[in-house]
């Protein structure tokens, strides 16, 4: 049977052409080198620039400054706001204590049954749990009922105690350089801290007595609170970057910060927290494991840092969020850490799995 003419000529035509368009197909058999095709554009990551900019919106909804870093601890990918900004710590300085506290314990210097004797002068503001204890003389604790007390509760008086005990703030300093953390900075006391917020001026540490702080706050006036505040806000001691104190976490999860054993034990007491349940847990789904640690001074300090588990087999978050300067009402700034938490969560659970390479 014959061929209708039009194929025929459709074929001739068409399969001639592509023949001598083709790329890197050359006419000539002395030519033996392709031509060199130009790379193609890069192809912007959509679902990465939608993040940042939903980023960015929740964050004004704490109209103040807010840090964010969040790092997938098995692929290492990270995203970020106001990366290198400082923010005060409040409470979540207790995470670099902790960690100073197991490289004494590791050092063989300090025990979890070494026993600390309670005096009147470590009663310190934020110690509800501790002062009834106070009224008993004679009672003792040891570092881990302290540790318990400092990461779950965020008891004043424990800090300060395990504080005293590892050699104040330096060696926590010295700790932090040593892991190569650059971008926080450990300097106070709790109570001294507290003090600083409130304008309120500690006298000698032999004078401290059972409610001595009490009667030295009641006589702050509105005024001087609120300078207080706004000079604290700008003070960098006791402050850090989001992206420092995720890289503490990181290297907490990955067992360089402490030893494996230490490691779970410190991260198992910190799923325990009791305080932020409206922050990083806030929007997260019922039963998601988040070993975290919040602080908080007034509208100087919001924050709460941690480490996030994923569902299945899709991996591990560090996670810190600060916000400061903030006028808004607690439960504002709060659902807005809430928001910033489920918006990287359920980012990074969509993401291609990865094999992980290091963790517990």
């Amino acid at each position: 049977m014959r061929k209708p003419l039009h194929f025929i000529t459709t074929f001739l035509l068409f399969g001639w052409i592509g023949l001598t368009t083709t790329p890197g197909f050359s006419q000539s058999k002395k030519s033996k080198t392709a031509p060199v095709s130009a790379p193609a554009p890069a192809v912007p990551n959509v679902a990465e620039q939608r993040l940042n900019q939903e980023l960015e919106r929740i964050a004004k909804l704490a109209k103040g400054k807010v840090g964010v870093c969040a790092v997938h601890l098995e692929s290492g990918k990270q995203i970020s706001l106001n990366l290198q900004e400082r923010f005060p710590m409040a409470s979540t300085v207790k995470v670099a204590i902790a960690v100073e506290l197991f490289n004494k314990i590791e050092k063989g210097e300090l025990s979890l049954r070494t026993m600390v004797d309670l005096k009147p002068s470590d009663l310190h503001p934020g110690s509800g749990t501790l002062e009834t204890l106070f009224a008993k003389p004679g009672v003792s604790l040891s570092v881990e009922n302290l540790l318990e007390l400092m990461m779950v509760i965020s008891d004043n008086s424990a800090t300060d105690m395990l504080l005293r005990l590892v050699g104040g703030a330096e060696p926590v300093r010295a700790r932090l350089k040593a892991l190569g953390i650059e971008g926080m900075s450990v300097d106070r006391t709790i109570i001294q801290l507290i003090a600083d917020l409130e304008g309120v001026t500690l006298p000698a540490e032999d004078q401290w007595t059972v409610g001595f702080y009490d009667k030295l706050g009641a006589a702050a006036t509105p005024e001087i609170r609120r300078a207080a505040a706004l000079k604290l806000e700008q003070d960098p001691r006791d402050t850090s970057t989001p992206a420092a104190m995720v890289n503490l976490l990181t290297q907490i999860y990955q067992a360089k910060a402490l030893k494996p054993e230490n490691r779970d034990l410190l991260l198992a007491v910190m799923e325990r927290c009791r305080g932020g349940l409206a922050r990083i847990k806030g929007f997260l789904p019922p039963e998601t494991v988040v070993a975290h640690k919040t602080g908080s001074l007034n509208s100087s300090a919001t924050d709460d840092v941690g480490i996030i588990t994923l569902p299945g087999d899709a991996g591990h978050i560090a996670i810190a969020v600060f916000i400061t300067s903030s006028a808004q009402p607690l439960a504002e700034r709060e659902q807005t850490i809430a928001h910033l938490s489920r918006t990287i969560y359920d980012y990074y659970l969509f993401q291609p799995p990865v094999v992980a390479t290091s963790g517990r």
